[in-house]
């Protein structure tokens, strides 16, 4: 991981992103600006620390040579009452709307600069955004409101574009309509579980320009049949020649220690027409391009014995516009927003076991997580956890990150 230099690439600074929220509180009492609070709060996320009370002891810990940097114009830091009294009134809806203007900032600087060499984002063709929702359990168990959040995130990069809470999971349908609104939906492929394959979710997508790969089980009961009549049976659907003929596949194998996993992709263009009304209002799944199937097989090389399971999807790309190759990745990746996003805010933040429950707390702290997590893989982090003990023992790389100052100074 090579952090021992700032971000090379210009990208909007959180100083300024943040600064842009006002502050609601009234003028006598106010002993720190609230940008500053925020700030303290990220830089003590990069650098490891979970918890309110922890983010105010990274203040107390680390002292004035860095709270100017912040913003702070006292030297001492607020506490975790004080942190948790501005936590708790601060407008979580600007807060996430404003992270997500300064996501979708650093992906139009990256696609713009040409000197940047980040792998993620070399020969990339299809720029895939999985959402899926995630619970803050222990928050949750104490009776928070809306401790159900559903999150996009930026595949290859792993940063956050649009997080929105969720009053209950079985409206996730709805806060994914909401979610969708405020993304940047063209030149984007949206990635997303069986629970979100729904008409109006890929009518929305297509209407705003963007592109959906979605899973297809049982919820779609008559399209799931469909799909796996066209690889399983095509003679059932009285298939032409020419259908027939739409489709291609692509395989891959990788080895995980004992076992050895095989992919094999499908597509197919066969239920185009099917699916296609007299006018695209009437298309029974708007925008779409292709059917898939992927076959996992899995063989343990010791005994032999061999699990064979098969899933479905539907996307808008058309063969002329994506590979059997580039859906195959896309399909797998899309659970990287377990790996890089939920899996890190559960282990390496502890988030389940945080059971703050005031207000709108929860959802503040997962967004100020999200950021930090953001900022590590923008610097090239792999492992978050070594990250943060780095930027623990070199805090000007922290806020220097944020904005704050150059390395250097």
């Amino acid at each position: 991981m090579n952090t021992s230099v700032p971000v090379k690439v210009e990208v909007p600074s959180l100083v300024e992103i943040l600064a842009d929220i006002p502050d609601f509180r009234k003028t006598r009492g106010k002993r720190h600006p609230l940008v500053a609070v925020l700030l303290l709060a990220c830089a003590a996320m990069l650098c490891g620390y979970r918890s309110q009370s922890a983010i105010a002891e990274w203040g107390h810990n680390y002292g004035s040579q860095w709270l100017w940097q912040l913003g702070f114009t006292r030297p001492k830091t607020p506490s975790q009452s004080t942190i948790h009294r501005i936590f708790s009134g601060l407008d979580v809806a600007l807060l996430e709307t404003k992270l997500a203007q300064w996501a979708q900032g650093v992906i139009t600087a990256l696609r713009t600069e040409p000197q940047v060499q980040i792998a993620h984002l070399e020969a990339l063709e299809l720029e895939a955004v999985a959402i899926d929702g995630k619970s803050l359990r222990g928050s949750r168990k104490q009776g928070a409101a809306n401790a159900h959040l559903l999150s996009a995130l930026h595949q290859r990069i792993g940063l956050v574009l649009g997080q929105i809470a969720v009053d209950d999971k079985t409206n996730e349908i709805t806060a994914m309509l909401e979610l969708l609104t405020n993304l940047v939906l063209p030149g984007k492929l949206i990635t997303a579980d069986a629970l979100l394959t729904q008409h109006k979710i890929v009518e929305m997508i297509v209407e705003n320009k963007g592109d959906y790969l979605l899973v297809v089980k049982d919820n779609q009961p008559l399209l799931r049949a469909d799909i796996e009549a066209v690889f399983e049976a095509p003679h059932l659907l009285e298939l032409t020649p020419q259908e027939l003929a739409s489709e291609r596949t692509v395989r891959e194998v990788t080895i995980h220690g004992r076992r050895i996993e095989e992919r094999v992709l499908r597509t197919s263009t066969a239920l185009n027409e099917c699916y296609r009304g007299s006018t695209p209002d009437d298309d029974l799944w708007p925008g779409l391009g292709q059917v898939l199937q992927i076959k996992r097989t899995i063989t343990d090389k010791q005994t032999g014995r061999t699990t064979t399971e098969r899933a479905y999807a539907i996307t808008s790309l058309s063969p002329q516009r994506a590979t059997p190759a580039q859906l195959l990745a896309a399909w797998r990746e899309h659970w990287h927003i377990e790996n890089k996003l939920h899996w890190v805010r559960d282990v390496t933040f502890d988030e389940d076991r945080s059971t703050v429950r005031c207000g709108r707390i929860p959802q503040v702290m997962a967004a100020l997580r999200n950021t930090a997590i953001g900022l590590l893989r923008l610097l090239g982090a792999t492992n978050i956890a070594k990250a943060c003990r780095f930027y623990a023992a070199q805090p000007q790389l922290a806020l220097a990150a944020l904005g704050c100052l150059f390395a250097n100074e």
